[in-house]
């Protein structure tokens, strides 16, 4: 147990009761019944003490890999990371991993409950401190392995998201857009890292990572944020500038609001033949294993997704006080549920991969990091989400698996996604410590 947090009595008392509480709500729904364009949606399961499914954090049995899907094959691209957490695959094959955690957030550990979650999260591996760095891997004979680890950049604030334009490498620190200049081939950042735009931060950072992506012609960035709480219990106030995507421009560095009502966006890829920006969400906890649906959607310049008046649509949360009957009423429905606290963090269009089918068609790839709030758990897999026409068509389908042992333990957690320039799917695995790399056999 981790000497930070010792646990009295009392508190001793309290987890056992969360734990009996925890069995006390169990999905009833079947997987395929909270996913895609319709799910089911019963009423909300409210119990004194929430749902705690925590798969404690175990890491691989030596050479064991995850599962990967019949027709590709899954190797160890990188082994002995600390924490990886997303990837940026760079043009001349070499790729960068943010090596990240949360940051320390001082407000963020008050009151009971508080503490118990974060005792939760720790054990199933959140509780390791931030390298704060981004390392460069480079697999220089192309077998499909880093044989080389470089030091690009450190001394970072819990970087996430990376976006390279031109000669700029963008960064999302946990409270800021910086920029590195960048040369192809560059084994190490140049310079110190100069300053683009802030970003919601602060003591309490309830959900801290940041995402960049760039747009077509490298004029703008969009960059996520999430929420300051589950359902803002904190107050609005504190919700100021989050649960969004920000739109910035890169000439001036001013952003605005480009969508709104996102508990906890990460991932973001343009569909090739739509241009148009898609976004996985992590929505809200504490209303039963049955509910809600993460999702995958479409973002819309002004367009507000719910959070935290209601979810998937206009579904009103009664327990946010007071109501905002106006906002439920223009709040978007999701194009595609992905199950119940399935934990969506990566997101990658298939744009590039050389992968069989059926992995080899338009779609998204899908990093679903896992439940902690749901019985049975959910998540813990990568999957591809087919698209028609621009739009998601069909069930998700099971790229990597085996990531919880036969105990309910974890092994592995998956994260951010990318394809490679060779056309191979990489995973970051941020309790793992590794980035798997997936491709034809």
């Amino acid at each position: 147990m981790n000497s930070r947090f010792r646990p009295a009595p009392v508190a001793i008392g309290a987890l056992l009761g969360l734990s009996l509480a925890a069995c006390g709500d169990m999905a009833r729904l079947p997987p395929a019944a909270t996913e895609g364009a319709n799910p089911t949606l019963p009423p909300p399961t409210r119990t004194l003490l929430p749902t705690v499914n925590v798969a404690p954090a175990k890491g691989w049995p030596q050479d064991a890999t995850p599962q990967a899907a019949a027709g590709v094959r899954v190797n160890a691209f990188a082994r002995g990371l600390d924490h990886p957490r997303w990837l940026l695959a760079l043009p001349n094959g070499d790729v960068l991993v943010a090596e990240s955690n949360a940051p320390e957030r001082p407000e963020q550990g008050k009151g009971i409950k508080a503490k118990f979650v974060r005792f939760f999260m720790k054990r199933a591996g959140a509780g390791v401190p931030s390298a704060n760095r981004i390392t460069l891997l480079r697999d220089a004979d192309g077998d499909g392995v880093a044989e080389e680890r470089h030091v690009f950049a450190e001394g970072l604030n819990s970087p996430f998201g990376m976006a390279l334009v031109g000669s700029s490498l963008y960064v999302a620190n946990t409270d800021a857009v910086v920029r590195f200049d960048y040369a192809p081939g560059a084994l190490r950042a140049q310079g110190s890292p100069q300053p683009v735009t802030d970003l919601p931060g602060g003591p309490l950072n309830h959900h801290w990572t940041k995402n960049i992506i760039a747009n077509r012609d490298g004029t703008r960035l969009y960059a996520t944020v999430g929420s300051n709480s589950n359902v803002a219990e904190n107050g609005m106030d504190k919700e100021e500038g989050r649960a969004a995507i920000w739109e910035v421009d890169l000439s001036s560095g001013n952003k605005r609001l480009f969508a709104t009502g996102l508990r906890n966006p990460n991932g973001m890829a343009w569909d090739p033949s739509t241009g148009v920006l898609w976004t996985v969400v992590n929505e809200r906890d504490e209303l039963g294993s049955d509910l809600v649906p993460d999702y995958l959607t479409s973002v819309t310049d002004g367009g507000f997704y719910g959070w935290p008046y209601s979810y998937f649509g206009q579904h009103v949360d009664e327990r946010v006080k007071p109501a905002r009957p106006d906002l439920v009423a223009s709040a978007k429905t999701p194009e595609y549920a992905l199950g119940n606290h399935v934990a969506p963090l990566g997101l990658a269009s298939s744009a590039g991969s050389r992968l069989p089918a059926p992995f080899g068609g338009d779609g998204m790839f899908i990093g679903e990091h896992g439940s902690w709030n749901r019985r049975p758990h959910s998540g813990y897999k990568v999957v591809f989400v087919p698209f028609r026409d621009g739009r998601p068509s069909g069930a998700p389908v099971d790229v990597l698996t085996g990531f919880l042992g036969s105990g309910g333990e974890a092994f592995g957690r998956p994260v951010g996604v990318t394809i490679d320039a060779r056309g191979a799917l990489l995973v970051a695995d941020d309790v793992g410590n590794a980035v798997w790399r997936v491709s034809s056999p």
